[in-house]
């Protein structure tokens, strides 16, 4: 038995997880900042690395109390440190680095792109079969990249513009949803018809690439037509244009935003596109699998879509392993500590990293 202690600060959320053989999870502790940058409408990169000051050890502690382990028991330590935002992987690398020298442990560099694949080795079903095809969308990368084994990666296509989290961000800001958009618009989905508005989709014939920035503005434009009427612009503060008056007598005309319903055509604007591209790249690269990752594979449209088109199995992270975690990033150290993957000690952040190049001709 190989236990491996993740940590894991690329963004907003403080985490540390002790995982067994890469597929077991022993502990996996979160703690989420989403109260403190709601009233930014995402994530206040300062504010997010100081929290992560605050609550990395105790977090560290809590993991390894969990998992009922010791430091002698741990095999390695295993670390994000990129992409994600610079300050707060320097925490999260910092710690990392000067336990595992205080306590004569390897130390595994990870790209956090890449952990969030393995949150599919952490479920109770078998791991994906390769080739995969695998799409991680969060919420800043959506990307299409083939997975012939471990470490073995092909980059094929990824946004040209906004990622498919952005997207979901940006677009419940302008419904006047709470942050985090993604969930926001899921819940509001339900209640409307994915047919009732005409939404872009930009496919993008010849490539595996996604853009979104079309369809937010498609959204925008809806908005603000409705804005127009009403007078206001759904969760903005800032003094806005009165409705016409035509006489004392004439109310002004009201219209209410259909939230509902922009919400659910915007989010089947989205999974159409994600799922056909994926499901065509899988087809003609001969993939036997398709595994989702990221925050928004938690997108229950997505999930469902996905498996109904895939002409392959379909994997898909337990709910709770989709947005950023440890115990990814635990698993993914394992499969590189057993390959014999060792980080330096001057091991830096690197807030730009990619998980594959453009695969070669």
């Amino acid at each position: 038995m190989t236990l491996i202690l993740g940590i894991e600060t690329s963004c907003d959320e403080t985490a540390a997880a002790v995982v067994s053989d890469g597929r077991t999870i022993r502990s996996n502790v979160v703690a989420s900042q989403v109260d403190l940058h709601k009233k930014y409408g995402g994530v206040f990169p300062e504010v997010a690395s100081r929290q992560h000051v605050v609550t990395m050890l105790p977090v560290i502690e809590q993991a390894m109390a969990e998992a009922e382990v010791t430091w002698n028991d741990l095999a390695a330590v295993a670390v994000t440190y990129g992409p994600g935002l610079a300050g707060s992987l320097l925490v999260g690398v910092n710690a990392a680095k000067g336990l595992a020298w205080a306590r004569g442990l390897p130390l595994v560099g990870i790209n956090h792109i890449e952990a969030h694949l393995y949150g599919n080795w952490l479920a109770e079903t078998p791991p994906p079969e390769f080739p995969t095809m695998c799409l991680i969308v969060s919420g800043g990368h959506t990307e299409l990249i083939l997975m012939r084994e471990h470490g073995q990666y092909s980059r094929l296509g990824g946004t040209l513009d906004d990622a498919a989290g952005e997207a979901f961000d940006k677009v419940g800001r302008m419904l006047g949803l709470p942050y985090p958009g993604g969930p926001s618009i899921q819940q509001a989905a339900r209640a409307g018809s994915p047919a009732a508005f005409k939404l872009p989709r930009a496919w993008l014939p010849g490539t595996y690439d996604f853009s979104f920035s079309g369809l937010k503005t498609a959204v925008l434009r809806i908005v603000q037509k409705y804005q127009s009427k009403a007078g206001a612009r759904p969760g903005d503060e800032r003094p806005t244009a009165k409705p016409r008056v035509i006489s004392s007598q004439t109310p002004p005309v009201m219209r209410v935003l259909p939230t509902a319903n922009l919400a659910a055509s915007f989010q089947e604007a989205v999974v159409e596109v994600l799922v056909e591209k994926t499901c065509r790249a899988a087809e003609e690269m001969e993939a036997k699998s398709i595994a989702l990752a990221g925050g928004v594979a938690a997108n229950e449209s997505l999930r469902s879509a996905m498996v109904a088109r895939s002409p392959v199995r379909v994997h898909c992270p337990p709910l709770e392993l989709c947005t950023d975690n440890a115990a990814m990033v635990a698993s993914i150290g394992f499969f590189r500590y057993s390959q014999g993957e060792r980080a330096d000690w001057d091991l830096d952040v690197v807030p730009g990293l990619r998980l594959a190049e453009e695969p070669s001709a």
